[in-house]
């Protein structure tokens, strides 16, 4: 889950590894560090913090010159996040040098046996377990820096991704990746290291991702030559035009991230059904469901598995596969799928969805699912990601590069993917008429402007949130397709506020949550027009009799609920189906003013990271 970089060519070091730490401080940001060779020995920086921070300590601690860099931002696993245990880590000669994303689960038997041989470490971390390793058997073997690591990581239990450079042969860097993302960028007589993409996209276009068990002698004037970790095979170089550029990774006079993602759902959501939702033909194409169309019609079920918000957007896909196209459907955390022994067959479905497709859980849950015989099917969002290459098929989300740690239109266009999934099936089956097909094709094209629209309950929001910014707890009540964006807005508010928040099913209210209701908890409702609306205000009359402080999102026009509410938060008519893709947004700024209102940083909460890559 931390993010690293690394420099080799004609350049300066220093500015692009710094610039790309920046980049990469969404994967963690308890502490960070630097290393630069300035052709005569290494410049070592690190220290807990932000990446400010260690841009402040560079200013009066070391020289930055240097054409070979290497750079790392943490969210820590193994130690505190402290100065010693920041990366990099030296050997204990001092002439390797590592960055390292990822777990190395052996690291403890290792640690005793490089002890026995006469090695000692300064950190508690299982990197500077790794490098002692590799320089071990460098020295032993008198080897080069490429073939130690290579037999260094074959005795490796876990997950990594790692840089590593002697100081003697500065001119190249060796990587090699399992479990966590790693790409090579290539230039001209220069190549940027990167846990993505994003660190060196001004510099070239052109990038080499490399797969699980690969690494890399990265070498200045001789280029890129890959091997297999375990059997020393040689692979051959993909090289990838990226389609990233540099003006969606920078904020664009917003003051979050988080805030500029929330209103970049309009255009994020278009883009994402560009192309695909066909209304003058009245078909929908998508190439991964059109040529696997057999499999998805002669399943038996569809599992969908994922984590966090990208769950709760399969929670909603559970409601439109069944309810469209008539498929039985189970989410299951991936987290937890993974270590069942669940009984799956080659007539399933597996549909694995994550922002950053990379995923550790879900990574693992796919692997699962394949040996099963299962046929899974990928939702990401990040082009050329592990789980876009581990699945059969897939399709990506389109949305963007998503920065702000708290995912927001990850989780609308995951909806309109799923979306026009379950409306494709649901035509092929027969399941829909043709005139009902096609009045939600309308609708779902409709819903940009509409998400446009409910953004203009902004400056209203604000004003609800400075009454609730101290609240100690939240509830949010859902019923049908509004359940799980009951459970998104809770987690939104927890993720950024740290205020405790839960949501439920408005039905299970009385069955234990209605405990909590006094005059001091705000509850916020989904009472839309469409879908078990006079059982939610039946709820909400219960919650008015204890004193609850009502916030109800309401379809435009609502008069009954506004007559019960404290609040009311009107968002546009549409179909029931597409009504979580509404619903969601005055509860995405909810929680980012109050967030803001209390001081909390919004792009980076605590504990927090972007990608979870490791366990």
């Amino acid at each position: 889950m931390c993010g690293i970089v690394g420099y080799i060519g004609h350049r300066e070091a220093y500015p692009i590894v710094l610039k790309g730490l920046k980049r990469l401080e969404y994967r963690g940001y308890d502490s960070a560090g630097i290393a630069l060779y300035d052709g005569t020995d290494i410049k070592l920086s690190k220290t807990k913090g932000k990446v400010l921070d260690l841009e402040h300590k560079l200013e009066s601690e070391i020289s930055t010159h240097g054409s070979l860099g290497i750079g790392h931002t943490r969210w820590a696993t193994h130690g505190v996040p402290n100065d010693i245990n920041s990366h990099p880590h030296y050997s204990n000669s001092g002439d390797l040098v590592i960055i390292h994303n990822g777990i190395i689960e052996n690291y403890g038997s290792l640690k005793q046996e490089l002890i026995s041989r006469g090695y000692t470490f300064k950190s508690d971390t299982d990197t500077e377990v790794l490098v002692n390793l590799i320089e071990d058997v460098k020295k032993n073997e008198n080897i080069k820096l490429g073939k130690a690591v290579q037999i260094a990581l074959n005795q490796v239990i876990g997950a990594y991704a790692i840089a590593v450079f002697d100081k003697n042969k500065p001119n190249e860097i060796v990587v090699a990746r399992l479990g966590s993302p790693l790409a090579i960028g290539i230039g001209e007589d220069e190549f940027f290291i990167a846990s993505d993409a994003s660190p060196f996209i001004e510099y070239t276009k052109n990038a080499i991702y490399l797969e699980d068990e690969e690494m890399a002698v990265v070498r200045r004037h001789k280029g890129v030559k890959i091997r297999k970790i375990k059997d020393d095979s040689l692979v051959d170089n993909y090289i990838q035009t990226l389609q990233l550029n540099l003006e969606q990774i920078e904020k664009g006079g917003y003051d979050h991230f988080m805030l500029k993602e929330i209103y970049e759902q309009p255009n994020a959501i278009r883009d994402t059904f560009r192309g695909r939702l066909r209304t003058d033909e009245a078909i929908i194409k998508m190439s991964g469901v059109e040529d696997n169309m057999k499999k998805f019609l002669n399943a038996d079920r569809i599992i969908v598995v994922a984590c966090g918000t990208s769950w709760h957007a399969g929670l909603v896909s559970e409601y439109i596969f069944e309810d469209l196209a008539r498929i039985p459907v189970e989410v299951e955390y991936a987290s937890e799928f993974r270590y069942r022994n669940p009984v799956i067959t080659d007539r399933d479905i597996v549909i694995a969805i994550s922002q950053s497709g990379e995923t550790a859980d879900t990574l693992a849950a796919i692997k699962l699912a394949k040996s099963k015989g299962a046929f899974v099917f990928g939702v990401c969002n990040v082009v050329g990601s592990s789980i876009s290459r581990e699945t059969h098929a897939g399709a990506y989300t389109h949305a963007g590069p998503e920065i702000g740690v708290a995912s927001t239109k990850a989780f609308t266009t995951q909806i309109t993917v799923l979306t026009l999934i379950a409306l494709r099936l649901a035509r092929a089956k027969g399941t829909i008429s043709s005139s009902e097909f096609r009045h939600q094709m309308i609708e779902l094209e409709l819903i940009p402007d509409k998400v446009k629209k409910a953004l203009e309950s902004d400056d209203y929001v604000k004003s609800i949130a400075e009454i609730y910014k101290n609240a100690s707890n939240f509830l949010y009540l859902g019923r049908g397709f509004n359940f799980p964006v009951a459970l998104e807005g809770a987690l939104k508010l927890k993720e950024i506020s740290y205020i405790h928040a839960e949501g439920y099913p408005a039905a299970e209210m009385k069955h234990g949550p209605i405990a909590l209701i006094d005059e001091n908890m705000p509850i916020v409702v989904i009472a839309t027009k469409k879908g078990h609306y006079e059982k939610v205000v039946s709820n909400i009359q219960e919650i008015k009799s204890r004193k609850g402080k009502i916030i109800g999102i309401v379809t435009e026009g609502d008069k009954q609920v506004r007559e019960l509410a404290d609040h009311v938060i009107e968002v546009p008519e549409t179909i029931e189906s597409l009504t979580p893709l509404l619903t969601t947004i005055p509860l995405q700024l909810l929680s980012y003013h109050i967030a803001l209102m209390l001081g909390k940083n919004v792009d980076q909460p605590r504990n927090l990271a972007k990608a979870v890559t490791v366990e």
